[in-house]
């Protein structure tokens, strides 16, 4: 498996990763400059060219895998790092000597996990939405239950999209696509139907695991929605108060659907962020690493 397909697997995996690569060689060393290797939590991919060299570069990617959060979601993103060793026999790496006689420097690139959103209901507000965050590095799922909301024809607006695009048609229950969501995923729940808006809020209530919940609609619409999840959801205050509603940034208040998506988008971003800061600093990418050193 080339490094491309590494870290395409990695990355449908959810697991956090590090690209190894060389960057520079000053005489002799065992692989050219660009060499690759991919690290996973418990696989490797590639080569930089083994002994001392590959050794502590993959120490040091797991101790940043380490540092990325959980398998399940995002966490605060390592730094990129550089890595530099002399290839001779004066010095010992911590896992050997290297002698061919030149100097080699590493690069270390974090492949984080990214954040997931899932948006139910690809309407006018929907769609503008999807829009918006295509543009941005991220898992997106788009679920309705109508085919021609989902159509290529439709979505092709999303064609250039950074952000990785999971659509699911569900005819009957869109409620179901909740289990199958990676863990942390943020649910925007919008459809065209009250009647599947309030199933989505009470299923969503019940799935482990989640990140938040959001649902597009009027104080009306939710007090409705409240009283129901209450008395037949059978859900405490504390459990509904999961579920954000109004959605979106309160000081825009148009009602164009791009102008809703643009509310909603800035809102959900700065909720990224949030998860960021709490998270706290890096305890890992702190610590310098030191450099193997002597003359080549």
């Amino acid at each position: 498996m080339d490094w491309v397909a590494a870290v395409a697997r990695l990355r449908a995996r959810r697991e956090p990763g590090v690209l190894v690569t060389v960057a520079t060689v000053r005489g002799h060393a065992p692989r050219r400059a660009g060499a690759k290797l991919v690290v996973g939590r418990t696989e490797t991919w590639g080569s930089i060219g083994g002994g001392n060299i590959e050794a502590v570069a993959i120490d040091r990617a797991r101790e940043l895998n380490g540092a990325a959060g959980p398998m399940s979601g995002p966490g605060p993103d390592p730094e990129p790092e550089l890595m530099e060793f002399a290839l001779n026999d004066k010095v010992t790496g911590r896992h050997g000597v290297q002698c061919c006689g030149g100097a080699v420097t590493v690069l270390l690139e974090p492949l984080p996990v990214v954040q997931a959103v899932a948006i139910f209901g690809v309407g006018h507000v929907g769609l503008e939405l999807a829009r918006i965050l295509a543009r941005h590095n991220l898992d997106l799922h788009l679920i309705d239950s109508r085919p021609d909301m989902l159509t290529d024809e439709r979505l092709g607006v999303l064609a250039d999209a950074v952000a990785q695009i999971h659509v699911h048609h569900t005819p009957l229950l869109p409620e179901e696509v909740l289990t199958e969501l990676p863990p942390g995923t943020h649910v925007l729940i919008m459809t065209h139907d009250h009647a599947e808006d309030a199933a989505l809020c009470d299923a969503a209530l019940r799935t482990a695991g989640l990140g938040s919940i959001g649902l597009i609609g009027s104080s009306a619409k939710w007090a409705r929605f409240r009283q129901r999840l209450a008395t037949e959801g059978g859900h405490d205050a504390a459990t509904i108060d999961r579920i954000k509603t109004p959605i979106g940034i309160a000081e825009i208040t148009g009602k164009e659907p791009a102008t809703i998506a643009v509310s909603v988008a800035a809102d959900l971003l700065r909720s990224f962020e949030q998860d960021l800061h709490q998270a706290g600093p890096n305890p890992v990418a702190a610590v310098p690493y030191a450099p193997v050193a002597g003359s080549a």
